[in-house]
């Protein structure tokens, strides 16, 4: 029998399977968007396929975890020798103990009423014996810690060959933990799934009108999120009401949310730990749509140790991460959080004292902030712990003094500062995180004020600030942002000796012009001056910074000399920006002297002896992982020495554009590791090089004078290829990555103006075509099961009249203008 004869039979036998099984109960009948996930889920569990597979079911409170639970068990119970279904794992678990469970488990399988365990471990003893050679069907339900299935269902050795083991849970870190076949997330409804459950809640009465039942519909099933307990919960609440009872009760959502909706979610987060519980507030109320990198500087400052904390959150689905783009173009990632989570960590945080905002522990909404400033002098605002200032109308009177008055404050984020210094008896003993962005003061503070547990100071596009404070009374400070303060043109000495400062960031602090003398800061790590463009010269270092490990001066343009304390002082340097610093005429070390240095960025440099760096085949630190040379004016590029790069086994990031070599002087062969290569604006180039096999990103985009006359098929980790209009031979480039030994998901680019040819796997190509150009692709044998097709774009504003032909011969597609 052919493999294609095979195929089809098997879908017919699982056609006949699927339409059994939906004839065996009626249970799926009243249900809406069950259909799919449970066809999923019996393709998960494999039902009479032998072994013994577990399978979980993950996804936050009221996502109906267990309906679907329950529908699939009531359709395949039937083929099994034994089945029981265990409700309330996580409630009765707690009230009653396990023995309870684990006679209820061997009741219903063995058939028997008056099963007696006495201990628990005598209890997994019974199950183990007697259920070792039967074929059963378990399903737990509401799992909330893995001691509950070691309990229940120690290990898949417990069942006989065939049993299935279904867990259904809100914490994704229990079926990990116990090792699962497969962890199944079940989605929320569509907007039409989710609009239809509730209409069969709350059907239209003949008392309201058509138009305005499905606008209030609608704006529940927003509300509501694809989530189906709240569907439910306000569809039962609504059914009986009339037109007016709808829009109160829709405005009252908006202020008090449904307790039987959030009683359900806060089950989530009633299971967290304490340090849990305020990193899920946090984020709740000031980092939905932030992005995460931002974020983490503020909770790891308040003490909440977020990366394992956000991944137990993550689990129990409580935190999502969300991306505006593919992940290889490397969008930062940003929280978020299913909106009536989100709600209901807003209810927490407001607690019993819902109309009295200075009793919240946290203030993010604009009215609060109005209704504080209302009460001053007399409001006393100690149960404050965060705030995120952000006011669209200004900020109203007396904002400062109120703020100063929080003694307990741990975290401010206040955007848009107004022109004035803190106040004198700002003082928050336990203040670990101040960011003022967009502030127009031009002092902080005068003096010296004592904040003894702040670690974060951010003073981000305080266009206005003209000099730092007096830092000696942090002495906790680890981090200190200063980004694009243009008029900065002070830094106070304290910070050239501060012993706590691990992060220093100047970027475009375009009026500074030195920089204190750095005597004794024994754990700086990242000190970042790029941008400094009136920087006369580096800081005079007078003490050893082992702990140093990133300098960047990119575009840093009056800096002239790097001196030799450099390498002196900061021995454990790891990278190195020197891009862009067009004045620099001298430096007085040699980059192989910094052993751990791994990135090392010289484009642009215009070094009076910059061919003289060229000539020692050792000049380059031996563990780089990436180098550009982007634009380096080197008089003599052929006569670079070939083994000049043979000792960088571990360089994965090579970029040489933007130069005027005719051929790479460089025997990319001897770069083992080597995986981007940018090419880019090399006019001159007239070949490609050879590429080591580790090759995946390659740009040689407006290459001019580029012909491809081959291109190998050994590239199997090749991914992305940028190749300008001008280059001739790019369908060689175009025939060789179609071969079957590269690897999924290509994405392949021939920038030629307006005409693209997608394949809808990411494999993108971008062609000029010129009257009647006919571009002709040769496909491999299996393309058709490999590729989904191909996704022609192209613009009408540019190509008002086109014409795009396809014809196939045989293994050839033409496509023709």
């Amino acid at each position: 029998m052919c493999r294609h004869e095979s195929n089809g039979i098997e879908e017919i036998v699982d056609d006949v399977s699927d339409n059994l099984l939906s004839l065996s109960s009626n249970v799926d009948e009243d249900l809406i968007g069950i259909k799919i996930p449970l066809k999923e889920l019996r393709s998960h569990l494999e039902v009479g396929k032998g072994g013994v597979r577990m399978i979980g079911i993950w996804g936050m409170g009221g996502a109906g975890k267990t309906t679907l639970a329950s529908s699939i068990y009531d359709q395949i119970s039937g083929m099994f020798d034994g089945c029981c279904f265990v409700d309330n794992i996580r409630e009765k678990s707690s009230k009653y103990g396990f023995e309870i469970l684990q006679e209820k488990l061997l009741s219903d399988i063995l058939k028997q009423k008056d099963m007696k365990v006495e201990r628990v471990a005598k209890g997994k003893q019974m199950i183990k014996s007697n259920l070792c050679n039967r074929n059963v069907l378990i399903v737990l339900d509401d799992v909330d810690h893995p001691d509950q299935l070691k309990m229940l269902a120690g290990s898949h050795d417990w069942f006989g060959e065939g049993s299935r083991i279904i867990v259904t849970t809100r914490d994704e870190h229990v079926l990990n933990a116990h090792k699962v076949n497969v962890i199944y997330k079940i989605r929320l409804l569509h907007d039409d799934e989710a609009l239809e459950l509730f209409c069969k809640h709350a059907p239209q009465q003949d008392y309201i009108p058509k138009e305005e039942y499905e606008m209030l519909s609608k704006e529940v099933v927003s509300y509501a999120g694809g989530l189906p307990l709240a569907l439910k919960v306000l569809g039962s609440f609504l059914c009986d009401k009339d037109i007016n009872q709808w829009r109160s009760a829709l405005a009252r959502l908006k202020d008090i949310p449904e307790e039987d909706i959030l009683g359900k979610l806060k089950i989530s987060y009633d299971g967290l730990k304490p340090m849990e519980k305020e990193l899920f507030l946090d984020i709740a109320c000031f980092h939905r749509g932030g992005t995460m990198e931002e974020a983490m500087v503020s909770l790891d400052a308040c003490g909440f140790h977020p990366i394992i904390g956000i991944k137990v959150l993550m689990q129990k689905s409580l935190v999502t991460l969300s991306r505006n783009g593919p992940l290889r173009l490397r969008i930062p990632a940003m929280f978020d959080m299913h909106d009536l989570v989100q709600e209901m960590g807003h209810y927490i945080a407001q607690g019993e004292h819902r109309d009295n905002p200075e009793k919240h522990s946290r203030i993010w909404r604009e009215k609060d902030i109005l209704s504080i400033c209302s009460m001053y002098p007399t409001m006393n605002s100690d149960k404050i712990e965060a705030l995120d200032l952000y006011t669209k109308m200004g900020y109203p009177p007396h904002l400062p003094q109120v703020v100063a008055t929080m003694k307990n404050l741990r975290s401010i984020y206040w955007r848009s500062y107004p022109p004035q210094l803190l106040q004198a008896n700002f003082q928050p003993a336990m203040l670990c995180c101040l960011i003022l962005q967009y502030s127009s003061q031009e002092q902080l503070w005068k003096g010296r004020k004592h904040l003894p547990n702040l670690k974060v100071l951010d003073l981000t596009s305080s266009s206005f600030l003209i000099k730092t404070p007096d830092l000696g009374g942090l002495p906790r400070l680890e981090r200190m942002i200063l980004r694009h303060c243009s008029c900065l043109k002070e830094i106070h000495p304290s910070t050239g000796y501060h012993e706590s400062l691990v992060f220093l960031d100047l970027h475009k602090c375009s009026n500074l012009e030195m920089f204190p003398q750095i005597t004794h800061m024994p754990k700086l790590m990242t000190l970042i001056l790029s941008g400094c463009s009136r920087l006369l010269k580096f800081p005079d270092i007078q003490n050893n910074l082992d702990s140093l490990v990133d300098i960047s001066l990119r575009d840093s343009r009056m800096i002239e000399v790097l001196p030799s304390s450099i390498v002196q002082y900061c021995t454990n340097l790891i990278s190195l920006d020197l891009s862009n610093c067009v004045n620099l005429k001298s430096i007085e070390f040699d980059f192989c002297d910094f052993k751990k240095m791994e990135k090392l960025h010289l484009s642009n440099l215009r070094l009076q002896k910059m061919d003289q760096l060229f000539v020692n085949s050792n000049f380059l630190p031996p563990f780089l992982t990436s180098l550009s040379l982007r634009s380096v004016p080197i008089l003599y590029w052929p006569d670079i020495p070939s083994d000049i790069i043979c000792e960088l086994s571990n360089l994965q990031v090579l970029d040489l554009s933007k130069n005027r070599f005719s051929r790479i002087p460089l025997n990319l062969m001897q770069l083992p590791r080597l995986k981007f290569l940018d090419i880019s604006l090399c006019k001159n180039l007239v070949e490609l090089p050879d590429l080591p096999p580790s090759i995946a990103v390659l740009d040689a985009n407006r290459c001019d004078s580029l012909v491809i006359k081959d291109f190998p098929t050994t590239y199997k980790w090749l991914w992305k290829v940028t190749l300008g209009y001008q280059v001739r031979g790019g369908e060689n480039v175009l025939q060789s990555v179609f071969q079957e030994n590269t690897i999924e998901d290509h994405f392949m680019s021939f920038h030629r103006d307006s005409i693209d040819i997608s394949r809808a796997l990411g494999f993108d190509i971008s062609t000029r075509s010129f009257a009647y150009e006919t571009f002709t692709l040769q496909l491999p044998r299996n393309w058709f099961s490999d590729y989904s097709g191909f996704l022609i774009l192209f613009s009408l504003m540019e190509i008002p009249d086109v014409i795009i032909t396809i014809k196939q011969e045989m293994q050839i597609i033409n496509l023709v203008r």
